[in-house]
């Protein structure tokens, strides 16, 4: 998976490091330290940034320069990564969390303005996919296998049900107001407590996370299929590769139907007993699983690395390792002089 060609854009660079700012950086420490060793097997000079809330994040302290800025919501987040951009001459932004796609998106012209390529699919792709509703419409449009999605306000009204369901926000993210429905009392039970809830047909099978690799054309090249094993607060803890022709096709397909997607695009879905592959989700960021399809030799941080350089990485759809496991344990970042760095107030 070597990359090859050059072009005036890599000679303009050589002078200068090429510099990257991951925003929400909160504890990315292994998606950081895979794009360093991507910059050091492409010789260049790599100056990492990263962007948070607090400097109490773990990754915040692992790049080669800091910024806190404002909270997502406080209307003051964009101004902060343009002026941080800009200031520092930032060359790649990569988007990290669910919460800050729209605004990215949306703002990635002004970005480009001084030369900052922002790492986000079009504002029509982070509408569909943040929109659980509207990603439901897009995949049955183009007949993906989806589980059937309604209001939940629709589904009270129903005399006769179908349990179990699965209830969660239209606009969630991380697992979070998710919830197995079992009978009536439930449903409007967690139905108050979930904002804008939605509910969907359960689906039993192996949940799966599909890494995409759609570089900045929006063309998939590379599908790795992540059989999550064991998840932790959203997130997944423990993984396997699993090199299935099937799922990934799944996979090519949704990124072919979403038409303007960008760097890695995460793909969820759940595979049954009897072999239908159900997408469920999408989010169009880094999974926090992707440092395993990066270990098993799918290089999303060098292959972007080296077309943001003008070079053409040359990418074997499936030349990564099959069932290669992950299984993540609880490490530490140290930071001597804690208080003078503001990390106790």
């Amino acid at each position: 998976m070597s990359t090859t060609g050059t072009s005036s854009k890599t000679t303009r660079k050589a002078a200068q490091p090429l510099r990257v700012l991951f925003t929400c950086v909160g504890r990315r420490v292994e998606l950081v330290e895979a794009f360093r060793q991507a910059g050091q097997r492409l010789n260049v000079d790599l100056e990492i940034h990263g962007a948070d809330a607090s400097r109490l994040s773990p990754a915040i302290h692992r790049v080669d320069k800091a910024h806190v800025v404002p909270s997502i919501s406080s209307g003051r987040y964009i101004k902060a990564l343009l002026e941080v951009g800009k200031r520092r001459r930032i060359d790649l932004l990569i988007p990290l969390i669910d919460n800050e796609l729209s605004l990215i998106a949306a703002a990635a012209p002004k970005f480009a303005e001084f030369g900052c390529t922002a790492v986000i699919s079009s504002e029509s792709v982070v509408r569909t996919c943040r929109d659980k509703l509207e990603t439901f419409a897009a995949l049955s449009e183009a007949g993906i296998d989806t589980p059937k999605t309604w209001r939940w306000t629709e589904v009270l009204k129903r005399k006769r049900h179908r349990f179990p369901y699965f209830l969660k926000p239209r606009f969630g993210s991380a697992a979070m107001g998710n919830y197995v429905v079992s009978c009536a009392d439930e449903l409007r039970t967690f139905g108050r407590r979930v904002q804008e809830p939605i509910v969907q047909e359960f689906v039993e099978g192996d949940e799966h996370t599909l890494d995409v690799y759609t570089g900045f054309d929006g063309v998939p090249r590379c599908v790795v299929p992540r059989k999550r094993l064991e998840v932790r607060t959203g997130e997944v803890s423990k993984g396997l590769v699993v090199k299935d022709p099937a799922i990934m096709e799944v996979g090519r397909r949704v990124a072919e139907t979403l038409a303007e997607c960008r760097g890695v695009v995460t793909v969820q879905c759940i595979v049954t007993k009897d072999r239908r592959i159900r997408v469920i989700e999408i989010n169009p960021r880094f999974g926090g699983g992707v440092p395993l399809s990066i270990r098993a030799g799918a290089n999303s941080p060098r292959w972007l690395l080296a077309e943001l350089l003008g070079k053409k990485p040359r990418i074997n759809p499936t030349g990564f390792r099959d069932d290669v496991a992950m299984l993540r344990y609880d490490d530490s970042v140290f930071v001597p002089n804690a208080s003078k760095r503001g990390l106790t107030k």
